[in-house]
């Protein structure tokens, strides 16, 4: 079943100059790119788009991080893409996350984890049109 999940390649990706090596991952797999824009965002789209964490303790210096440069947002598309994006990102912590995996190979942190995909479909449908609008 063909599905469209956002990703967020992170500022510590850009500012690391892993861009094309972390893209590269996911073409080779076989997802195809629908938009990709850099940007650099605000405190606001950071709350918008990290709702559910707004009030939790984690959450101030999660914010002062996706806001501190410019990142990557992207929309993949390909079978199972909301499942494939996650496996091949790996773990949230990157110090525990498989060998293989992004994190695994590239990420030493749980905050500074290079990539961002949406864990569910609701989640992506949500993403998608606050990143890109008129893909909704």
């Amino acid at each position: 079943m063909s599905q469209r999940t956002l990703v967020l390649l992170k500022p510590d990706t850009v500012r690391r100059g892993l861009v094309g090596t972390v893209l590269a991952r996911f073409e080779a797999k076989g997802l195809r790119i629908v938009a990709m824009e850099q940007r650099h965002i605000d405190a606001a789209q950071a709350d918008a788009h990290y709702a559910e964490h707004v009030e939790r303790d984690f959450y101030p210096p999660l914010r002062d991080f996706v806001t501190s440069g410019p990142l990557v947002a992207l929309v993949l598309e390909g079978d199972q893409a909301i499942e494939v994006v996650r496996t091949l990102n790996g773990a949230t912590d990157g110090r525990k996350a498989a060998p293989g995996t992004i994190r695994g190979d590239l990420a030493l942190s749980n905050r500074e984890n290079l990539v961002h995909g949406s864990d569910s479909e609701e989640s992506a449908a949500r993403e998608i049109a606050l990143w890109f609008p008129h893909l909704a």
